[in-house]
């Protein structure tokens, strides 16, 4: 009923829609190659709520799970970002093993896992009883299908049947059994578990193997007894549960199939609800890749099992598959170099693919997957097993398997401010994202290039813009602050001091006001701008030509531009948090410091290679720039880009000290005066503002300030303040921002203890 159905669809069909989820499991491991004996890392939250890292068998075997994604490239990268929050959630000295099979050990090293959950405990010490401790350290990757609604129900309509439901399990029983057909190609492509390190079984193998995980001798299977049919639903259904009542299996979940279906805790629910989804459980972990299975292999394996549906259904199903079953055996015990043995058939599935790929004209990548299988076929070497036995030293993987694992965690330590996968976000957001994931807030981006984020737990949602934009301020607040004339007006009516000047909407009354400021230092910035952006400071009178430049890049940034005074005093950046100052910077100028050697240009070049900067706010420093702004303040100095400064002079190439244009962050948090904090958290209060950043200009840090005498200026207030320059700070230890944000949206989480 269902053969030739994928044949007669249209060529112009999307055939690639499906939906997909990776599990990938993995032990925490120390720098010697030995079994952490540490616990759940706690800073990973509850377990009992998390939605992507949790613990499998025992507690140094990591288990971590990916949202329901929407393409094969959607759930490696999320699975990346997952995998780099784990990796960087661990203790310093631990590791996670990048190996199928674990590094030695003893099987009472092994610990069952700590859950909350009694009968989850229960289970796991059944397993012990049945299984033994060491088989379950055999760690691997589980790759979950479903196929998209709109191919589901094209296929559906064309099936001419009248039961969805009915259909549905079709479908995915079909899949099922054509997949346990031939698992041995996949066992042959994708096995990567050769041997096993010394005395982890009663019996040891004798000689390498290509996957003594996919075999039923040396990999987790269930007793001889259990034997469930695929041949129909209604029969796998009694199958099943006539084990569980003959105490063979103890629950369903205990069927350890390479493929399980999935959707229900019960077998019996799909005759009514239908399969959701299937779960093929045969792949190794690929030590080649850090996270242990390509995007080359995902896209194969899809392409692999739509090819299964291309196929003529089996018409002795129970009987071919134990057939297969047994050569499924013999290609995973062979050496990794050996070919395939002679009844194998891997043509009939190679064309298959090259049929559905050709009917359906998918694109050249698709093609050249095909044609990477097939060289795999001739060339046993090319295998991932075949490329492992390279690396085989005294019968053992323990040495290649470390190196490995400190190497994939070196570099997940690299650039620790970013989330993997998702550099080309705004810094605040990827780290508002790994805090999320981390913690186990359950979370969607809802537009990438808006920086916007979808964040749940349980009923509970909050809609959270570049890291902190969120509910809890509401929409007059942003737009008031981002007007500096409404912000000094309500600052100046609470008895805030700030900057007195004047506004101008056009360039001739701006340079009409010149006479009144000739002999001042001012400040000219644009009226509704942040980062920093169009700001010139002159500490000394300015020229009038200097001034009238000044203008123009000012009103290049915004239609109205304000003039001030300008405060003598250092400046630094408060950040409040629900009425709290939880952070205070003190921002350097963009500068530089001679060496008598380079000029300018040069030490700002030699400046910006530090691993801190980068642009887009996408690292914790600016590169450093040489623009009009910049040459401008150079000239005021007496330089030029080529000047050669004397060794130890230092420039400054900015009047503003925002991070944004190159300046150095310094953080004074602990050192910073109680009182100021307070004031700070003061105005933002006055704002009505959740989230604040607050400039002030502080001409005697030694002097305590309050309302009556403030002995400071506010400059500015930020509505979206960054958080990522108080964590990665140039100079001091920094402070933690996005942590705080999440505590204070989700103060009901069980890792918050409320």
């Amino acid at each position: 009923m269902l053969n030739q159905l994928l044949q007669k669809l249209p060529e112009n069909t999307n055939i690639l829609e499906a939906t997909f989820g990776l599990e990938r499991e993995g032990l925490r491991v120390t720098p010697e190659g030995k079994i952490a004996k540490s616990d759940h890392p706690s800073v990973l939250g509850s377990r009992t709520i998390h939605p992507y890292i949790q613990t499998d068998f025992s507690e140094e075997q990591l288990e971590l799970i990916t949202p329901i994604s929407d393409s094969t490239r959607q759930a490696r990268r999320r699975l990346g970002a997952i995998f780099d929050v784990t990796q960087r959630s661990l203790e310093p000295n631990e590791a996670i093993w990048p190996l199928s099979m674990p590094p030695y050990l003893k099987a009472e090293d092994i610990e069952i896992a700590k859950l909350d959950n009694p009968e989850e405990v229960a289970y796991r010490q059944q397993l012990v009883a049945t299984y033994g401790k060491l088989i379950q350290s055999i760690s691997g990757i589980h790759y979950n299908f479903e196929l998209g609604k709109n191919l589901f129900q094209t296929l559906f309509l064309e099936s001419q049947l009248d039961n969805s439901v009915d259909f549905r399990n079709q479908v995915y029983m079909k899949l099922a059994r054509q997949f346990l057909n031939y698992q041995w190609f996949v066992t042959y492509l994708f096995g990567a578990t050769p041997l096993a390190e010394k005395n982890f079984y009663l019996n040891m193998p004798q000689g390498l193997a290509r996957a003594l995980r996919a075999s039923k001798t040396y990999g987790y299977a269930n007793d001889d007894k259990v034997q469930i049919s695929f041949s129909s639903l209604d029969n796998y259904i009694s199958d099943i549960e006539e084990n569980i009542v003959q105490g063979h299996l103890s629950l369903e979940k205990e069927f350890y199939s390479a493929v399980r279906l999935r959707g229900s805790k019960h077998s019996r629910d799909y005759l009514e609800k239908g399969i959701s989804y299937v779960e093929f459980r045969n792949f190794d972990i690929n030590p080649f890749d850090p996270l242990g299975i390509s995007q080359e292999t995902l896209d194969s394996f899809h392409l692999f099992i739509l090819s299964l549906l291309w196929l003529d259904d089996l018409e002795n199903a129970d009987a071919d598959i134990e057939v297969a079953k047994t050569l499924n055996e013999k290609v995973a015990l062979a050496h990794p170099l050996d070919p395939l043995p002679a009844q194998a058939q891997p043509q009939i599935i190679l064309d298959a693919m090259r049929d559905l790929v050709q009917h359906f004209h998918l694109d050249a990548y698709y093609q050249g997957l095909v044609e990477q299988m097939e060289l795999a076929v001739k060339a046993p070497e090319t295998t991932i097993c075949g490329r492992l036995f390279g690396k085989i030293a005294d019968a053992s993987l323990a040495a290649f398997g470390l190196t490995k694992a400190l190497e994939y965690h070196q570099e997940s330590t690299q650039a620790p401010y970013s989330l993997k996968g998702y550099e080309s976000m705004e810094l605040s957001t990827q780290m508002l994202m790994f805090d999320a994931i981390q913690k186990g807030v359950n979370l969607e981006i809802l537009d990438e290039n808006d920086q916007f984020l979808k964040l749940w737990h349980q009923d509970h949602v909050e809609l959270v813009k570049n890291g902190n934009m969120t509910s809890r301020d509401n929409y007059v607040v942003p737009l008031a602050m981002a007007n500096k004339t409404v912000t000094k007006k309500i600052l100046d009516q609470a008895g805030f001091p700030t900057p007195q000047g004047q506004e101008f909407a056009n360039m001739d009354a701006a340079i009409r006001y010149y006479p009144l400021i000739a002999d001042k230092a001012i400040v000219v910035k644009p009226k509704s701008t942040n980062f920093g952006l169009g700001i010139s400071i002159f500490q000394k009178p300015a020229s009038q030509a200097d001034y009238a430049k000044a203008l123009d890049i000012a009103f290049a940034e915004d239609s109205d531009v304000l003039v001030e005074e300008f405060i003598t005093g250092t400046e630094y950046r408060f950040f409040t948090l629900n009425g709290k100052c939880e952070a205070v910077l003190l921002r350097l100028a963009a500068n530089v410091v001679g060496d008598g050697k380079h000029s300018i240009k040069d030490l700002v070049d030699l400046k910006n290679q530090d691993p801190l900067r980068g642009s887009g706010h996408r690292s914790p420093l600016e590169k450093i720039q040489l623009g009009d702004i910049e040459q401008l303040m150079l000239a005021q100095q007496g330089y030029d880009v080529d000047s050669v400064l004397e060794e130890g002079v230092k420039v400054e190439l900015r009047g503003n000290s925002n991070i944004s244009t190159g300046g150095d962050s310094v953080d004074l948090t602990e050192d910073m005066d109680q009182s100021y904090k307070d004031l700070a958290a003061q105005m933002a209060d006055v704002m009505g503002a959740w989230v604040c950043g607050v400039d002030l200009i502080i001409p005697d840090i030694n002097q305590k300030a309050d309302i009556n005498q403030p002995n400071v200026h506010c400059i500015e207030l930020n509505f979206n303040p960054s958080m990522y320059m108080h964590t990665y700070c140039h100079q001091g230890p920094g402070q933690a921002i996005t942590p705080k944000i999440l505590q204070e949206l989700f103060p009901e989480l069980p890792i918050y203890g409320k």
